[in-house]
């Protein structure tokens, strides 16, 4: 039996994902992190929920990013995985058959019939991985697991060690760098609860739609920069619209995504037509397709669009 972080695994897992993982300094201070979050990923981010963030990854404990679709729970955890490990972290997006051997490791048929069960023909998956260089993992949609792979997760975190029993192997945190995040969407009725256990060992983020003003710098980093000039009236007509749609009994309420790329449909949609600037009418045009996702949602979201806009919606 090799030592631990014997050469074999540590090997593969270099050859297979250390070419994905982009290196950098850490950004381990929340007042620093909170400008690299606007300047380098086009985030606005409150310090106070950075500095919750660090604060839990120096205890050890994992974060949970809970709220509504759209709220930025994903981009925000993946960006502050990456600014404290200094590297990029892996995405685990879950689903009801997850279990250990799709994030931890498995062996590859063809190969452990020839050379047998051990290090050889292990293939080291995204867990593991993480572990090995020492980076983060954004656990997306939690829900969606099971309860076993839950308290699989919370032990890795726990003890910050994965143990390999088929190749008696325990492999531990090399550094500070692995640090596990949580997105989750109570709302969604489709999805598992989280046992007591789980919420227990997490610390809890919640995640809402911005407030306005928040919401137009938001839109106001991302709009795009080569194209058309974005009125102020046209910010305030978006801003109205998806306000009200999320006050309304939508099954799909729009959420900042959603704010963003009607800008940019707008935009894109004045550059066809030869303008310079964005018009209600291009706004108008891009409406239905962005905002209505579901067929039950059309006639809310028509209804919204023409009022706001005093326009007939087609």
């Amino acid at each position: 039996m090799q030592e631990e972080g014997g050469d074999v695994i540590e090997r593969r897992v270099r050859e297979i994902y250390g070419g994905l993982l982009e290196s950098g300094e850490p950004v381990r201070e929340p007042g620093r992190a909170v400008e690299v979050l606007k300047d380098r990923f086009n985030l606005v981010v409150e310090r106070r929920l950075v500095t919750i963030v660090y604060a839990s990854f120096m205890n050890g404990r994992p974060v949970l990013f809970e709220g509504p679709p759209g709220t930025g729970k994903t981009e925000v955890g993946e960006a502050l995985l990456e600014l404290w490990a200094g590297k990029k972290p892996f995405v685990l997006p879950c689903s009801e058959n997850y279990d250990e051997y799709k994030v931890i490791g498995d062996f590859h048929p063809a190969m452990a019939m020839a050379k047998g069960f051990n290090e050889e023909s292990f293939i080291p998956r995204p867990l593991l991985a993480a572990l090995i260089l020492d980076t983060g993992v954004l656990v997306d949609e939690i829900r969606r697991s099971n309860e076993d792979f839950q308290n699989l997760l919370l032990d890795i975190a726990d003890k910050r060690r994965i143990i390999v029993p088929e190749l008696r192997r325990v492999f531990r945190a090399r550094g500070p760098g692995y640090q596990l995040i949580f997105t989750s969407n109570p709302e969604d009725i489709a999805q598992n609860e989280l046992s007591d256990a789980f919420l227990r060992r997490v610390v809890r983020v919640r995640f809402d739609y911005p407030p306005r003003e928040v919401e137009e710098r938001i839109i106001a980093l991302r709009a795009s920069r080569e194209g058309p000039e974005l009125g102020g009236e046209v910010r305030h007509v978006i801003l109205e619209i998806v306000s009200r749609l999320r006050r309304e009994g939508l099954v799909h309420k729009p959420g900042v995504a959603e704010s963003v790329l009607l800008v940019r449909m707008a935009q894109s949609i004045a550059r066809l037509k030869g303008r310079r600037r964005v018009t209600l009418e291009d706004v108008a045009e891009a409406a239905m397709s962005v905002l209505a996702k579901r067929v039950e949602d059309e006639d809310a979201v028509k209804a919204v669009v023409g009022e706001v806009l005093r326009v007939e919606v087609l």
